[in-house]
């Protein structure tokens, strides 16, 4: 595997990790107290951000298989339109998961929308929010990134 495709899937490995801990941080008293985290205090919307995150660097590290890579300005918008238009809009993500599968357990158009819907998430609870309101949030973000970076790390390695 290309070392740099490996660094993006290793990122979003990183990603889902910090943002999993990060929850744990906020909801687990004895590492609150550890930590001397003020009562009241949450860290949800970094929870969103970095499960975000961990489904960019995913998105991105299938589309540099392909030879594609994304760049600033605007490199979310782009990752993300090139990430629909190569892999969803063509249906070759829904084969190489059927490949995998040999049914189709998750479709293209699935990751598409957890993309999509994280995308949406890591800017309005990041930036329109109180912190508090996004464990719900943070919670969903989280196991979508999961499902997200998963299939893509395995259609990758296939």
């Amino acid at each position: 595997m290309d070392s740099q495709i490996h660094m993006f899937i290793e990122r979003a490995n990183n990603e889902l990790l910090l943002a999993n801990r990060i929850k744990e941080m906020t909801e687990e008293q004895t590492i609150r107290e550890l930590m001397r985290i003020p009562l009241g205090t949450t860290f949800y919307s970094s929870v969103i951000s970095h499960s975000y995150y961990s489904v960019f660097y995913a998105a991105k590290a299938m589309l540099l298989k392909k030879g594609i890579k994304t760049s600033s300005p605007d490199v979310h918008k782009k990752t993300f339109e090139s990430f629909k238009k190569e892999f969803v809009d063509t249906g070759v993500l829904d084969m190489k998961l059927l490949e995998i599968y040999k049914k189709l357990v998750i479709r293209a158009d699935a990751l598409l929308e957890i993309f999509k819907d994280e995308k949406w998430k890591r800017g309005n609870f990041t930036y329109n929010t109180i912190p508090q309101a996004n464990k719900e949030p943070a919670e969903d973000s989280i196991k979508k990134a999961k499902i997200f970076v998963t299939n893509i790390i395995k259609v990758i390695e296939k």
